[in-house]
C-alpha cells in the first residue's frame, strides 16, 4: 500500500511540472496586432533565426578554430543554446513537435508554459502566469546568461554581456492598455461580475 501510494504521488508530482509547448502554443495569442504580436517580434529576432545563424561561414569559422567535432548546427556546444529544443528530454514536451528549427522559442526565456498558457490563468493576470511557473527574463539576467557567457564557443571577453542593453533589443511587451482592460474584464468574468453597459 505504501509503495503504491508512493508510486502515485511521484506520478502526480511529475504530471505537474511545467513542461514545454512550443512557439506555435504561444502564438495563437501573441501573434494578435492588438496585444503587441510578439510572436512577430520573435520571428524578426535574432533568436528565432538563431539556428541559421549557425549554417554561416561566420558560425563555421568559429567552430574550426575552437576545435568543435561536428558542424555548428550539430554541434551539442552550439546548438544547446541555439535551440530551445535541442536539450529536452522526452518527458519536458507537453506538444509534439517542438522543432529544432524554430531556434530560441519563447520557452527559452519565458520557462515551460504547459501551466501558465491557459486563458484561464495568462490571459487572467501576469501575476497568475507567475503563479503558474511563468518566468521573467526582463527581471532575471540569469534567464539570459544560461547561454551568453564565456561557455559559448562565439563569447568575446572584451564585449561581455549587457543585459540592460540586449534586453531593449529583444522587448516585446503587452501595451498596457490592453493590459488594462483585457486583464481587469477577465477578472470580472472570472467573479462572475460584469460591467454595467
Amino acid at each position: 500500500m505504501t509503495i503504491a501510494l508512493g508510486s502515485l504521488l511521484a506520478a502526480s508530482a511529475a504530471a505537474a511540472e511545467p513542461r514545454y509547448v512550443g512557439v506555435q502554443d504561444c502564438a495563437r495569442c501573441h501573434k494578435k496586432e492588438m496585444i503587441g504580436d510578439q510572436y512577430g517580434v520573435w520571428k524578426k529576432s535574432k533568436h528565432a533565426n538563431a539556428m541559421d545563424a549557425l549554417k554561416s561561414d561566420k558560425a563555421k569559422k568559429i567552430s574550426a578554430e575552437k576545435g568543435l567535432a561536428d558542424p555548428p548546427d550539430q554541434a551539442k556546444e552550439c546548438v544547446r543554446c541555439h535551440a530551445t529544443a535541442a536539450a529536452l528530454k522526452p518527458s519536458e514536451i507537453y506538444k509534439k513537435p517542438l522543432k529544432i528549427s524554430d531556434g530560441v522559442q519563447c520557452e527559452s526565456c519565458h520557462g515551460p508554459g504547459s501551466e501558465y498558457r491557459k486563458k484561464t490563468v495568462h490571459a487572467t493576470s501576469i501575476e497568475k502566469g507567475i503563479a503558474a511557473g511563468m518566468w521573467e527574463p526582463g527581471k532575471n539576467e540569469k534567464v539570459c546568461t544560461n547561454c551568453h557567457n564565456s561557455d559559448s564557443p562565439s563569447w568575446d571577453t572584451a564585449k561581455g554581456f549587457d543585459f540592460e542593453a540586449h534586453k531593449k533589443k529583444i522587448e516585446h511587451p503587452i501595451p498596457e492598455k490592453v493590459k488594462a482592460t483585457c486583464w481587469s474584464s477577465r477578472r470580472r468574468r472570472a467573479r462572475g461580475t460584469r460591467t454595467p453597459v
